[in-house]
């Protein structure tokens, strides 16, 4: 059940914010898919060429931009390997904190 208030939370909180599109749910759920996968533990390893189908990403520089904007915007944290062998680390916090984003 506390996965379903995660999910809740992050709708509740776009409702709000204007910076969010299409994209940045689209990846949020493609995250969110993987979380779960990782039976709801943080963090999530993940790589780019396996999160962008998911999320219908095609482009790399749109991928990186929404991921950066979802961690900027508080609804993700995003630890970058820089080293193409090394997953990425995401993990999915609670959304509590964001009722007044945007």
């Amino acid at each position: 059940m506390e996965q379903f208030r995660q999910l809740s939370g992050f709708y509740q909180a776009i409702v709000q914010d204007n910076r969010i599109g299409a994209t940045h749910i689209c990846l949020y759920m493609a995250l969110f898919r993987l979380w779960s996968l990782n039976q709801f533990k943080n963090p999530v390893a993940v790589r780019r060429d396996e999160v962008m189908p998911v999320a219908k990403i095609c482009s790399k520089a749109t991928y990186h931009k929404c991921i950066k904007e979802l961690e900027q915007y508080g609804y993700i944290r995003y630890y970058p390997s820089r080293n193409a062998v090394c997953k990425s680390s995401v993990f999915i916090d609670d959304l509590q904190h964001m009722k007044n984003a945007g």
